[in-house]
Order: C-alpha cells, then structure tokens, then sequence
C-alpha cells in the first residue's frame, strides 16, 4: 500500500457515519442495507452514498440479490490499514512488533 492509498483509505474510514457502518459489519456481519439503515436510522440515499464510496475502495463488497444489497465487511482493507501503521512502528525490519511494546 502506498502512503497515497493510506491517506485516501483513512480520509474515508474517518468519516463519523462511515466508520459506525464499518464497526456494525464487523460484529455484525453480512447484512442487507435495510438493516443497516435501522441501525444507523440514516436515509436510503445517505447510506447509499456511503456504501458506494466504502465499495469502490474495497472496504466493504456488495452482492446483490434481487432488489436487495447485503454488505460485507473486507477485514483484509482493514488488516492492510492496520500492517501499514504497524510497519511505521515496527522496532526492526525483521520484527513484526510495535515499538511500544504490545
């Protein structure tokens, strides 16, 4: 990952709507928007909005079925962002733990 894909990956998870739907998919699973708009009690367009910007960076996937979406978490995205702040403070090249001791 480039520090460009980083910088746009954490622009977009920084949003306070984006993030409570990423945190959602991850203890929640696949699930159809319908439940993520009760969840989160936003519009259909807002959350649409959000869906769209989070699938085009591969953070979340949709298959539809029907007329029907369900989003699934890509915890691979996630991982990526997590390895990419982790490198940044590994203590050597041939350490994969953080300088701060965890």
């Amino acid at each position: 990952m480039t520090n460009l894909d980083f910088i746009k990956r954490i622009r977009l998870i920084s949003d306070e709507t984006r993030l409570k739907i990423i945190k959602y998919l991850s203890d929640n699973g696949t699930k159809c928007a319908c439940k993520i708009l009760e969840e989160l009690n936003i519009t259909q367009g807002t959350l649409s909005h959000h869906m769209k910007l989070l699938c085009e960076e591969n953070i979340t996937t949709c298959k539809k079925d029907g007329k029907w979406c369900y989003y699934t978490l890509n915890k691979k995205a996630i991982c990526d962002l997590s390895y990419f702040l982790l490198d940044i403070c590994k203590t050597n090249e041939n350490d994969n733990k953080c300088c701060c001791g965890e």
